[in-house]
């Protein structure tokens, strides 16, 4: 199986309501206890170096297979981790999944 990297991607403008701080010391904690024992083996988070148009967060997600990506976002814990993004913005996310060639 190959791992799959799942990008969440948050678009706006230097103006647009986000929280580095919250989402580093608090989401992806949040997100990685909540999503590990499905699979998530790992994330990291990136922010442009300057302020600009366009995405204004990325976060890239890495997952043990497809089965580990399915089996979070249907996961119990899912709602809590969604429920979270309010706190630190008003961006709707993105997701694109992607896979080793």
């Amino acid at each position: 199986m190959n791992q799959v990297i799942v990008y969440v991607t948050y678009q706006g403008e230097p103006a647009t309501r986000f929280d580095r701080r919250y989402y580093v010391d608090h989401h992806l904690p949040l997100v990685l206890r909540s999503w590990a024992p499905y699979g998530l083996e790992g994330l990291a988070a990136f922010f442009p170096a300057v302020d600009q148009v366009g995405v204004i967060a990325l976060c890239e997600c890495r997952f043990r297979d497809e089965a580990a990506v399915d089996a979070a976002f249907r996961s119990p814990e899912a709602p809590a981790v969604m429920a979270d993004l309010p706190r630190f913005t008003d961006v709707v996310p993105m997701r694109a999944r992607a896979v080793a060639l």
